[in-house]
This record gives C-alpha cells, structure tokens and sequence, in this order.
C-alpha cells in the first residue's frame, strides 16, 4: 500500500515485501475497486446489441444512431476530467461510491426513455459515471498496491472492463429475441448498487490520500492491520517525507509565482504528459472501439441476420475476456514495454487484412477471424496496459490529475472515433475506414519503440529518470534542470 512495500526511493534499500494475508486482502479490495471498470464494460457494450432495436423503435437515422453510442463520451470526457479534483477532496473510496451512484441514475433514465432525445440524457449521465471510474481506479488501485504485483492489481481494471463488455454482450443475446433493449440496459444497476456498497461497508481508504490529508494516524492502523506495526510505521514516515518535500517544492514553485494547475504542464513532467496523452489518443484511433461499439452492426453486414451478428459478438467478448486474462499474467513478467509494442504489431496487421476483406468482399468466416485476431492483440497487450501506465508515469504529486487528463483524452478521441465511423465508412467504404486504422497503429508503434520506458518494477524516480532520458534530457537538481541524455537499455 502507498506504493507500498517498495524501498525508498533513490535508495539502495531492501524492498519491504507484502505478507500473503495482506496480498491476499489487497487483491480483493483491487477486484471491489475495479467494479467501476466493470461497469465502464458493461455499457460500452450493452449499446451495441441494444441499437440493433432502439433504431427501429425510436426510426433513427444513421446519424442518430452514432450519436446513442456516442454521446456517452461526451459525459465522459466531463467525468474523467472533474474525477481528479474530486478523488483528491473528497478521497477516492467516496468518489467511487459517488460514481457507482450516478450510475444508477443514469441506467433508469436510459432504460425508461420514451424517446430519442430522453434516451441521450441518460447516456450521457452514464458517461459521466464510466468516465469518472475509467480515471478513479487506475489511482484507487495503483495507491493501494504493493510494487511487486502492482502491474497485476492495475490491469485487473481492464480485466473488469472486459468481464463488463462480455457481460453485457451475453445480456444482449439473452433479450434478444424479446427485442428487450429497456431490459438490456436496466441490468447494468446491478452492479452499480454493489459498487456503492462496497465504497460504503467494504472498502478502506487509499493510505496515500489519508497520509497527503493529515491523516496519517489512520492510514498506520490500516497498514499495521496488513502487516505490523513496524512496517506501518516505515512506511507512513517514507511517505509523509516525501509529501514534505513535495509542498516544500510546490511553495517554492508558488512564490516564484507559478500556478499550481500549471505543474502537471511543467518541463519535467512534460515527458510523462506527452507519452500519456498519446498513448490514450493511439488506444481509441487505432479503432477498437468501432469493434466494440459496432460488432453486431459489422457483423450483419457480412450477411448474418441480428440474433447471429449479436451471438457472434459474444464469442468476440469471450475472446476479448480470456486475453486480459492471459495480459495479467504476463504484465508483471513480461513488462509493459514489449507487450505493447507486440500487440501494436499484431493490430496493425490484423486491422488491415480486416479491411482487405470487406474490400475484394471476402466471405464472412475469414472476416470474423481477422476482428477475433485484432481484439486478441488489443485484449492482450495495448488496452490493459495502457491503464497500467497512466497509474505508474507521472509523479506522485500529480498522478490523480495526469491520469484524469489521459482518461479524458482517451473518452475524447472514442467519441471521435464513434461518432465518426459509421459516416466515415459511407463514405470512404468500411474496408477503407480499417486501413486509417492500421496506420495510426504503424504510427503507434514507433512512438512507443522511441519514446516509452520500461516500468516494471520500477519506483516513481527510475520511472522518470527513465522518461527523461528517452525524450533526450536527464534530471539533475532543481526539476526541469536538462543535462546531456545517456540513453541506454535500461531505459
């Protein structure tokens, strides 16, 4: 916890390991947590089948159907914005159980709407709640993890966003033949009233926030109830040293007259900033979401009716589901760094022959075999990671905030992609469409091969120190201070 069980930083000293029993606890707190990327799942899937019967029954035009999938960005791109602010009040158990609450909210409005204009209020409250929970957890998790399974405990979040999109494909198929949509939706409240309980009953609060709130006192206990009194105590006093040297920093900043929103834009954060910022357009542009939004859709229109397209969709969600699995296991051995640039390989191939096949119109068993290959390299590399690295690159004093601006640039380019990709493929053709995205992962692949360090195992200085030297500069003294690069493997 606190980053816990990890030396201190800059030293040479032996890492504080976590007992079983506190592993063990963690690990179910983390799986508690990640109901907010469940429900991020759930409802970025839920749409897809349900839209094959919304659009009859509210007579949506092509338009209007974009904008139902949509929309719900546009909420989302607020919530993960405000999420930072309001997990740093408030502290991040609260805000997840404010969230899990929205949720609720918007889940009746959605699944009682008497018409199209009804049914875009209640996505884009949805948005706000996946949204706020797709920047909140990636923290809540990365705060409460011990250094050697931190990897594992931050990709469980895109396991649960996975679980969510298999999830509500089977929900899809199961209302399918009642044409339920209203059902469809309404089932997401389940696990968003077990999110608010869990932040109510179950949940502790991140010792990190607890510490940096002068509440240190309970943060000890909570740590001493993982592991003893003297690992509790060498852990909050490494962590309130570091929070008093970086408010010496920040009122040595403020009296220079720098703003304090300025810090996550300031020189030596900017290498973290970039690298996130980019790794959360690329995620989106290079077009999986098309595939999770739209499977059905796309599927139909390789000759299957919409009972099949949604069935399909399914065995699409299982394969997306069963490679985060396979992403988990291997994030803490493997290291971020290599599965990302594998699975940018294999994506960029796969999502290329898939437009092949609606170009020369090749038959529908290959066509699915080409979307089940993309979502398998995308399932096993890029999307888990990706929420991995935005809780490990920026500097403890602005993680809350880099991670909540990564996320809304993340929400803001899906609602691009999304809204635009069904017009886009009228009017280019769809196989076209595809092939925009098979270069932005070509594009992807030599910013990450240049520009993103390895972080496994690695505390927040290597961390930076490795970015630093990446974007050509090293860190010496005051921050933003450049000396000459010494690049090297490690890196």
């Amino acid at each position: 916890m606190v980053q816990g069980f990890s030396r201190e930083p800059g030293t040479q000293g032996p890492l504080i390991e976590a007992p079983p029993r506190a592993v063990r606890r963690i690990t179910q707190w983390a799986a508690a947590i990640a109901l907010g990327g469940f429900l991020f799942g759930f409802d970025t899937g839920v749409v897809s089948g349900a839209l094959l019967y919304i659009k009859h029954d509210f007579q949506l035009n092509s338009f209007e159907q974009g904008s139902v999938v949509s929309v719900l960005l546009v909420g989302a791109v607020v919530g993960a914005t405000a999420a930072g602010g309001l997990a740093d009040r408030f502290g991040r158990r609260k805000a997840l159980g404010l969230i899990g609450a929205v949720f609720v909210v918007g889940t009746a409005i959605a699944a009682l709407a008497g018409g199209y204009l009804t049914l875009m209020a209640g996505r884009i409250v949805l948005g706000l709640s996946v949204g706020a929970a797709s920047a909140t957890v990636p923290v809540y998790l990365s705060e409460i993890s011990p250094t050697k399974i931190r990897g594992r405990l931050l990709t469980m979040n895109q396991l649960m966003i996975t679980v969510g999109i298999l999830v509500a494909y089977m929900v899809n198929l199961v209302f399918a033949s009642s044409e339920a949509w209203r059902l469809m939706f309404a089932v997401g409240a389940v696990p968003a009233v077990l999110l608010v309980a869990a932040a109510l009953w179950f949940l502790p609060e991140s010792p990190q926030w607890l510490i940096t709130h002068g509440q240190a006192d309970v943060a000890r206990r909570e740590i001493a109830a993982l592991t003893d009194a003297a690992t509790a105590d060498t852990l909050v006093a490494r962590v309130q040293r570091r929070v008093a040297e970086e408010r010496k920093k920040q009122a040595r900043r403020e009296a220079e007259g720098a703003q304090a929103r300025k810090r996550l834009f300031a020189p030596d954060v900017r290498p973290a900033l970039i690298v996130g910022l980019t790794l959360a357009a690329v995620q989106q542009f290079g077009g999986i979401n098309t595939i999770i939004y739209y499977a059905p859709t796309i599927i139909e229109q390789t000759g299957l009716n919409a009972s099949n397209a949604i069935l399909y969709s399914v065995f699409i969600g299982l394969i997306n589901l069963v490679m985060t699995v396979v992403a988990i296991r291997l994030v803490d051995k493997a290291g971020r760094r290599p599965m990302v640039l594998v699975s940018l390989g294999i994506m960029a191939v796969s999502i290329f022959l898939l437009g092949l096949a609606f170009v020369v119109d090749m038959n529908s068993t290959l066509t699915l075999l080409f979307m089940v290959v993309y979502i398998a390299a995308f399932a096993g590399g890029l999307g888990p990671v990706f929420w991995t690295l935005i809780g490990e690159i920026f500097p403890p004093s602005v993680r809350a905030e880099g991670s909540s601006l990564s996320t809304a640039v993340n929400w803001v380019s899906n609602f691009v992609v999304s809204l635009a990709f069904l017009p886009l493929a009228s009017a280019l053709g769809q196989g076209e469409t595809f092939w925009i995205f098979a270069a932005i992962c070509v594009f992807a692949f030599f910013f990450v091969h240049r520009y993103l360090p390895e972080t496994r195992g690695r505390d927040a200085e290597q961390i930076d120190a490795a970015l630093q030297s990446r974007f050509g500069r090293t860190t010496g003294g005051e921050p933003g201070a450049a000396v000459p690069s010494r690049k090297g493997p490690s890196a």
